[in-house]
């Protein structure tokens, strides 16, 4: 038999999406960065906040009540090297604490209704529902396996989405019958 002949499967680079059980729903398994920023609360802020101040503050407290005397210079850069440490912890903090919601993990009415918005806007402008990307779908799907859930190990290796790609674990026709039926809204509100 001719090789032309032969008939090869095709591939896909879509990997199976892990399904956690959450009490919310699931709004997006692999949010990307920006997304995650914009979707934040206050909330989120005010605990990242907290959490950059904890090191500093604890730093300084330690100072006054037990002087380690570290000699000329030594206390400032002790005290820089503390406050670098919080800020990237603060933001590690806040950033898997909007990530979380996207996994309905924790309460997100708010995000559902945002991405529902914000995805249904994207339908009806004729743009990609998670934006345009330059890798290939084979890149796109290895970037999407290696961050997907990837907020719950946060604390052990801190690790993002920055790709834009289509394997977020949602089925989303949703956003596109929602569009439809907003548009019918629109023109039976024209014609009337």
């Amino acid at each position: 038999m001719a090789d032309s002949a032969i008939k090869r499967p095709q591939s896909t680079f879509v990997g199976t999406s892990k399904v956690v059980e959450t009490e919310y729903p699931l709004i997006d398994n692999d949010p990307h960065f920006k997304r995650v920023i914009r979707y934040a609360r206050t909330s989120d802020y005010v605990a990242g906040g907290i959490a950059a101040a904890f090191a500093p503050t604890a730093l300084v407290l330690m100072e006054r009540y037990a002087p380690s005397h570290v000699g000329k210079g030594g206390f400032p850069k002790a005290l820089r090297l503390a406050g670098f440490i919080g800020l990237a912890g603060g933001f590690l903090y806040f950033y898997q604490r909007s990530s979380l919601r996207f996994y309905g993990a924790t309460e997100n009415s708010r995000e559902i209704e945002m991405d529902m918005r914000e995805m249904v806007d994207r339908v009806k402008a004729g743009e990609p529902l998670y934006g345009k990307s330059h890798l290939s779908p084979y890149l796109q799907g290895v970037a999407a396996r290696q961050s997907r859930y990837s907020a719950l190990f946060m604390g052990v290796i801190p690790w993002m989405n920055f790709v834009n790609h289509d394997q977020h674990g949602v089925d989303t026709a949703k956003y596109y019958q929602q569009a439809e039926r907003e548009l019918e809204a629109e023109r039976l509100g024209k014609s009337a």
